[in-house]
């Protein structure tokens, strides 16, 4: 017996040694694959600190070891650019592998699924494309699947809802398409699911998701939702967020949904969701409700007023009526309040503010009556008062002097009357003072805030001058005080606000002359001083700012010549009429389209006949008797080449008319802008030789104009039988294009029509293309905003340009979708990654000072999965 005992001693070290060689080589080959990972991808400086050493791979700070195996491979933010080489697969044991936001192209690899072990995968944040492969339900220990923000496509695999343990299910903003899979619905352990902005097929929600009992967040917005939401939507006892926003639901909101005891923010914004909404509220956990533009009616909830926990309640753009409840004048936590664009009345809830730190209060366009509470800004935090067309009244709340925090007033076209409490005109971050069309009275202070940008108190009864003293005022971008009782004279400083674009002061009783010396005003595009006591000549200075377009004197006592500088600007409206002004005009203005910019100036005259203008003599000379009979034989000549001339006209006149119907008499000519050519200058470029485009509605030609360098001619030909369909396309453009001012969208010069053909004039831009922002091999000067600050808005103009040449109509946006997408307000046609969880609708749209309380609300994720 004792024999056999060194025998088994022997076999169990030899068995040790033989799984410790085992372990050893497989430690080996683990690291291998690391290393083999870190050249493939072109050895990121993110992870310069992978090489071979003494120093085992485990201690690698991406790497989490068990038991000497990797089970954890944490890539983060790393920056690392590639695809996924499947050789990644070797790693046997892992349960966590997470990519987040890195630039992660081409497709994910099927040899992800022989990772059996693994738990969690997060692919998101990538520029992953292609579909989801095929079974994906070989991952059966999956718990947490992100897949968010990349470019996938397809459809949804069904062998999802075989994943008997997944409880994260994230697969918004991507491209997807199709249905939504009604497997999902047996994922019974799932508590989190988002699908929200992609290009689904329009469909109703599955039925039995809502059987997934312990759902907490159910993301689908902007998905082409259709029909009505599930009445057992509210056996989803675990809810706690649901966003459906952005869709075409229909019908009413269910009752249900606010007897969910553990629901804390509900967004059913942007739907076409009608009926009341449900007057009995026991969901007392809701912290954000956001019901904006539907078509709800009724009244507001009494109930809501039970909601301590509510900090927003967004139910603007509705047909709601009645008063607000009082009761919500009470609630600890308000912190948005967005009521505007309804039909409510009565009087606001006086205690407002009072009892919350109030930041955004937004009643604007209902018919609201008595005062403004006077609670507002009781507790320091108010961003945003928004009252505007209402029936509101009295003085303004003092609690608006201390208000610091204040960015945005807007309560134009109300009944307050009053002064302007000091201390809301040197409110440190004021950006916006709005109150147009009241009776407030009182003088203009000498300082202001720093931060302020618009100041639009037109139609009141504000007096006294206007002085401008320090630096306060040098932010200010639009300045309105017309009609109003202001006196004395312009004052020098005001011409030192080099940021102002806006000036208008009409109908006050201003008086004296102009500065003559014009500090800066270089950004000037509008400037109204009509309707005043002004007099003195027309600064010349006037002539040499580079970016007005509008310029409005009339109606005031100005004298003397018109500045010739004053041709050289380019003005879309021109208006010095009655005044006292004499000479010539400027031959800039000899043409149509101004001549109604000078009426009522005896002293005024034209080289050109005009029935507005007198045309100006030449001094008469004495004729002598050698000069007359010289100018009778002159005459005898000319009357006899005359009727020559006559016979050849008619002969040559009926062999081109038919040819010639270019120069058609009746030709309507329209300027938006002043110009040094005429129509014929355009008619005489309309050859083939200058044709540089074409497509389905006409040709674009590039045409040499006189003292106007090249333009571009977009020629638009029908017949008279024509629909109505073309003609308002073309009035559209011509009623955007004409009053657009944009630096980066060329100007629409003039069009010239009649009934067979359209002519749209534009500014010619040289070798502007998209092929060349794309494909141009100049280096940026700034490297750190080479990229970024392009690539976003390469692919927007990019789907813009191809969904406008769609050959669907269907599939073209309208203009109003064109100017969402080049402000950047349409989600759906956003390419590229969107990092911005919930926070694609600016809760606060009149307000624009905070555009992700959605997002401070949500937490992130509520079922995040961190390994």
């Amino acid at each position: 017996m004792s024999g056999k005992k060194p025998i088994f001693l022997l076999i169990h070290f030899l068995i040790r040694f033989l799984f410790q060689h085992a372990d050893s080589k497989f430690h080996d080959q683990e690291q291998a694959v690391l290393l083999r990972l870190k050249q493939h991808w072109q050895n990121p400086l993110s992870l310069e600190h992978w090489t071979p050493s003494n120093t085992s791979h485990c201690a690698w700070p991406e790497v989490v070891c068990t038991n000497n195996y990797i089970t954890q491979l944490i890539l983060d933010n790393k920056n690392i650019s590639g695809i996924i080489p499947p050789f990644l697969s070797h790693l046997k044991n892992l349960t966590f592998l997470n990519f987040y936001n890195n630039n992660i192209v081409g497709k994910i690899p099927v040899a992800l699924y022989n990772l059996s072990k693994l738990e969690i995968l997060d692919l998101s944040q990538n520029y992953i494309v292609g579909t989801i492969p095929d079974g994906i339900d070989r991952l059966a220990l999956l718990s947490c699947l992100k897949l968010d923000a990349n470019n996938l496509s397809g459809d949804i695999p069904a062998a999802i809802g075989l994943l008997p343990e997944l409880r994260t299910l994230q697969l918004n903003d991507n491209q997807f398409n199709g249905t939504f899979p009604p497997e999902i619905g047996n994922l019974s352990k799932l508590e989190e699911l988002t699908m929200a902005h992609n290009g689904f097929s329009s469909s109703r929600l599955p039925s039995n998701f809502t059987q997934l009992k312990k759902l907490k967040e159910l993301w689908i917005a902007g998905a082409n939702l259709i029909g009505e939401i599930p009445q057992m939507i509210g056996e989803m006892v675990a809810l706690e967020h649901l966003d459906l926003s952005s869709n075409e639901l229909t019908g009413n909101i269910p009752g249900s949904l606010f007897m969910l005891m553990n629901l804390r923010l509900l967004y059913l914004f942007s739907n076409k969701l009608s009926g009341e909404i449900p007057q009995v509220v026991e969901a007392l956990n809701l912290t954000f409700v956001d019901l904006s533009q539907n078509n709800l009616t009724g009244t507001i909830p009494v109930d809501f007023g039970k909601l301590d926990k509510l900090s927003g309640l967004h139910l603007f753009v509705n047909q709601l009526s009645g008063e607000i409840p009082e009761s919500i004048g009470r609630l600890p936590a308000l912190k948005f309040f967005s009521v505007f664009s309804n039909n409510l009345s009565g009087s606001i809830p006086p205690d407002l503010g009072r009892y919350s730190a109030l930041e955004a209060f937004q009643v604007a366009s209902n018919r609201l009556t008595g005062n403004l509470p006077e609670y507002l800004c009781h507790g320091g935090s108010l961003k945003g008062v928004v009252a505007f067309d209402n029936k509101l009244g009295g003085e303004l709340p003092k609690s608006l002097e201390n208000c610091s925090r204040l960015l945005t007033v807007r309560i134009s076209n109300n009944a307050f009357f009053g002064n302007i409490p000091v201390g809301l005109w040197t409110a440190s971050n004021l950006q916006q003072l709005m109150i147009s069309d009241n009776s407030f009275t009182g003088e203009l202070p000498n300082e202001v805030s720093t931060s302020l940008l618009l100041l639009e108190m037109s139609n009141n009864r504000f007096s006294g001058s206007i002085t401008i003293e320090g630096d306060s005022w040098r932010n200010l971008v639009v300045f309105n005080a017309s009609n109003n009782l202001f006196t004395g004279t312009v004052p020098l400083e005001l011409t030192t606000l080099r940021n102002l674009t806006v000036l208008l002061l009409d109908k006050n009783q201003l008086n004296g002359a102009l500065p003559s010396d014009i500090m800066s005003w270089k950004s000037l595009t509008i400037l109204n001083l009509s309707q005043n006591q002004l007099s003195g000549q027309i600064p010349e200075k006037f002539g040499f700012l580079p970016g007005l377009v509008k310029l409005d004197l009339s109606d005031n006592q100005f004298s003397g010549k018109i500045p010739p500088q004053l041709g050289s600007l380019r003005l879309t409206f021109l208006n010095l009429s009655s005044n006292h002004l004499m000479g010539q005009i400027p031959t800039e203005y000899e043409n149509v389209a101004y001549a109604t910019s000078f009426l009522n100036n005896p002293g005024l005259c034209t080289r050109r006949s005009s029935v507005y203008l007198k045309v100006c003599n030449s001094r008469p000379q004495k004729p002598s008797k050698t000069s007359t009979q010289f100018l009778a034989l002159i005459l005898s000549s000319l009357i006899a080449a005359f009727l020559f001339a006559s016979l050849f006209a008619f002969i040559t006149i009926r062999v081109h008319r038919k040819i010639n119907h270019i120069l058609d008499p009746e030709w309507k000519f329209i300027h938006f802008h002043m110009l040094n050519f005429t129509e014929s200058d355009i008619f005489s470029g309309l050859k083939e030789r200058n044709l540089i485009g074409s497509g389905g509605s006409g040709q674009v030609y590039r045409v040499a104009a006189n003292g106007f360098g090249s333009v571009a001619v977009k020629r638009i030909s029908n017949h008279r039988n024509s629909d109505q369909k073309l003609e308002k396309e073309f009035l559209a453009e011509i009623e955007i294009l004409g009053t657009l001012r944009h630096l980066n969208i060329v100007k629409l010069l003039c069009c010239i029509s009649n009934d067979n053909s359209k002519l749209l004039v534009y500014e010619y831009m040289e070798n502007h293309s998209l092929d060349q922002w794309l494909h141009s091999e100049k280096k940026a000067e700034n490297e750190e905003i080479k990229e970024p600050c392009c690539v976003d808005e390469m692919c927007v103009v990019f789907q813009l340009g191809v969904f406008c040449t769609s050959t669907v109509p269907s599939a073209r946006p309208q203009m109003k979708e064109i100017l969402q997408i080049l402000l950047g307000r349409n989600p759906r046609w956003v390419c590229g990654r969107k990092n911005m969880r919930h926070a694609e609708h600016a809760s606060t749209p009149l307000l624009n000072s905070s555009k992700s309380e959605r997002l401070a609300e949500s937490d992130g994720s509520l079922a995040s999965c961190n390994g």
